[in-house]
């Protein structure tokens, strides 16, 4: 076997081994497997609705994935990306609340003003995040997933106290915003084509950022030793406040085109599990930016296509979430394993 072919094989032997064990977790469930699959892929791409739903998703999960990639190249496990969503979209309806649409500004300023301030506030809460890494030694993980409880719980204090409905507090949301200050639809369905777009224009200068510039290496040297990037002169420390932030821009970005172009409110738990998907899908992509996009296509298809197994199947529609954990630690063993026949390297 040539050293080209080898990653192939690997890639194959590992794909063969997901399926098989996904097949088993499906008739171990009760459920008819091929059917099941059938069932979610029509789900997510069988009718135009679908396919718009499916990308409603993917949007969110592409920016994700993209700000991942950024703090994955510094051996940072940003967990927090989900409080990072969530303070976007608070930031976002701050900002479009306080928005007046005839106040004379020219049109989109408010929307794009919106959006900035929900990059802001990620940025924020992935900066405090950082700086519990760099000044105070607490790991990423820790401090990422306190931070996520502290901006859902935010959030929750904001819908149910000062950004209640008028004369009501409801869980389903703050009131919502004027129709000027959304983004704007496709064909008249409830969602915009700007989130798509921003997201892939992330996901190149995420790219772009990591295989061509100079801070993208001094990502990887940092990743690779620290100390030595120390004594080099690279300051470690500024490096993964800079990981961190743009991570946590990107990451607020998602939240305000969930507020502006999807939901027009802040809902609770707004952030959907995007960013612990949007983690599922950079782990299945080994961390491989041209790997990313499909994989966030496919935990898309699956998350809208569960939607109809209990309808179709009468199954739980938590089930794909099940897939999707097994899939990815499936992956990961059988790229630990080789294949019998195949003979060790030096």
């Amino acid at each position: 076997m040539t050293r080209r072919a080898a990653p192939l094989v690997r890639a194959a032997w590992a794909l063969a081994a997901a399926f098989a064990v996904t097949l088993g977790i499906l008739l171990a469930a009760g459920a008819p497997p091929f059917a099941t699959l059938a069932v979610m892929a029509e789900g997510g791409l069988g009718s135009q609705a679908a396919a718009l739903r499916t990308l409603a998703a993917f949007t969110p999960l592409l920016l994700c994935g993209a700000a991942l990639c950024v703090t994955f190249a510094a051996n940072l496990w940003n967990i927090g990306v989900e409080g990072q969503i969530t303070m976007g979209a608070i930031f976002a309806q701050g900002c479009l609340r306080a928005a007046d649409p005839a106040g004379g500004l020219p049109a989109g300023l408010d929307l794009a003003l919106g959006l900035a301030a929900s990059a802001l506030g990620g940025l924020v809460w992935a900066l405090l995040a950082g700086m519990l890494r760099t000044h105070g030694r607490v790991h990423e993980i820790f401090s990422g997933l306190g931070l996520n409880f502290v901006a859902m719980g935010v959030s929750l204090w904001l819908i149910l106290g000062p950004w209640k409905r008028p004369g009501m507090a409801s869980m389903s949301g703050t009131e919502t915003l004027d129709q000027a200050l959304w983004l704007p639809a496709l064909g008249g369905r409830p969602m915009s084509m700007v989130g798509p777009i921003l997201a892939v224009a992330a996901f190149v200068g995420a790219a772009w950022l990591l295989r061509r510039t100079f801070f993208g290496l001094t990502l990887a040297a940092v990743r690779q030793n620290a100390l030595a990037a120390t004594r080099l002169g690279l300051r470690p420390g500024l490096r993964i406040l800079a990981a961190m932030g743009i991570c946590g821009a990107l990451a607020g970005l998602a939240g305000g085109i969930l507020v502006a172009g999807l939901y027009h409110r802040l809902i609770p738990s707004i952030s959907g599990n995007y960013g612990y998907t949007a983690i599922l899908a950079v782990l299945l992509a080994s961390g491989s930016l041209l790997a990313l996009p499909a994989a966030c296509l496919f935990f898309a298809v699956l998350t809208v296509g569960s939607v109809q197994l209990p309808l179709s199947l009468s199954l739980d529609s938590s089930l794909a979430g099940v897939l999707q954990g097994v899939l990815v630690l499936t992956l990961f063993a059988a790229r630990r394993l080789r294949p019998l026949s195949r003979r060790r390297e030096p």
